[in-house]
């Protein structure tokens, strides 16, 4: 975490070395032309007069009509209010160039670096000012998870529970490591399967809680449990698209294919590009006789499969 911050902190500082100056003179009163106050504001921007540059980029930014004028301003203003640690300003320049440049390469570029050192700095001020409390045990673990730190993430979340027995969501987490330890003991999905209930009597509204016991329940062959939870998954959440696909699947497996349909037209309406729903909605079209709309799905489920590179399974029947 401390690495990433000084690595964004020396990007700043290269590509505006008097970002930070703050001996610098007051601004001058701005051109009322907004179109020549944002060019004037890119000029001190990139001069590293960022103390000067900055208001008159939060002014101008809005009005301008020029898009390559208005990118460019944008692109200065993250890097200003970043350097000046001037938050608000700071997303209010994301905000802006994110709507008007959604896909422009530049724009997500800076876009990674300023979210990423909001982000270290927000983490670094939690763990300075409340270093033993449950957020910051909490993002503590969530870090060591991702680097793959399954012990020490998980003796995070324990202290978590000896706080606070009833902490909400920990052990759904528990859960989560335990089965993704590369190398987990010969009982870990009881293990986890104890700790999602647990889970679901402190908040019985997890509907990840109840989308992994539903998954667990299918691959031990409990189909009846399975269905009950992905379909109390859906109904929790109902924008959970993979509980709906595991509800159709499961259905599938018991051959109530009618049954079967709803969630998995659910499913590719939440994930259009998601092929294994287009696969499954094809065979429950098929098992029941509607030729043409199972053709259709599996159209498209093969022309996914091609572009990720592969074949598919053949036509359902």
């Amino acid at each position: 975490m401390r690495i990433g911050f000084i690595a964004a902190f020396l990007v700043i500082l290269a590509a505006f070395p008097g970002a930070l100056s703050t001996a610098q003179a007051p601004s001058k009163t701005p051109p009322a032309n907004y179109s020549s106050a944002a060019e004037h504001a890119a000029t001190l921007a990139e001069s590293g007069r960022c103390v000067e540059a900055l208001p008159l980029l939060t002014r101008s930014i809005a009005h301008l009509g020029d898009k390559n004028l208005q990118k460019r301003a944008g692109i200065d203003g993250v890097r200003c209010a970043t350097a000046l640690q001037k938050n608000e300003q700071l997303l209010d320049f994301l905000r802006i160039l994110n709507r008007e440049f959604p896909r422009d390469p530049d724009v997500l570029y800076v876009s990674v670096h300023a979210y990423s050192d909001l982000s270290t700095r927000t983490a670094l001020e939690l763990a300075r000012t409340a270093p033993q409390s449950t957020p910051a045990l909490k993002l503590d673990a969530e870090t060591n998870e991702v680097q793959g730190k399954w012990d020490e993430a998980e003796n995070d979340y324990r202290k978590i529970l000896a706080e606070n027995p009833r902490y909400p969501g920990i052990h759904f987490l528990l859960a989560r490591i335990l089965l993704s330890k590369p190398n987990p003991g010969p009982n870990f999905k009881e293990e986890a399967k104890n700790e999602l209930q647990q889970e679901l009597a402190i908040d019985p509204n997890n509907a990840g809680a109840e989308y992994i016991l539903g998954e667990l329940a299918r691959q031990a062959g409990d189909l009846d449990s399975a269905i009950q939870h992905f379909r109390k998954a859906t109904k929790l959440d109902a924008n959970f698209a993979d509980a709906y696909l595991g509800l159709g699947t499961s259905l599938m497996t018991e051959k109530s294919y009618a049954a079967a349909i709803p969630p998995l037209e659910t499913a590719v309406k939440l994930q259009p590009e998601n092929p294994a729903g287009h696969y499954s909605l094809a065979t429950a079209y098929a098992r029941t006789g509607r030729k043409e709309d199972a053709e259709r799905e599996f159209a498209l489920h093969q022309q996914m499969a091609e572009r990720a590179g592969g074949q598919g399974p053949p036509s359902p029947q």
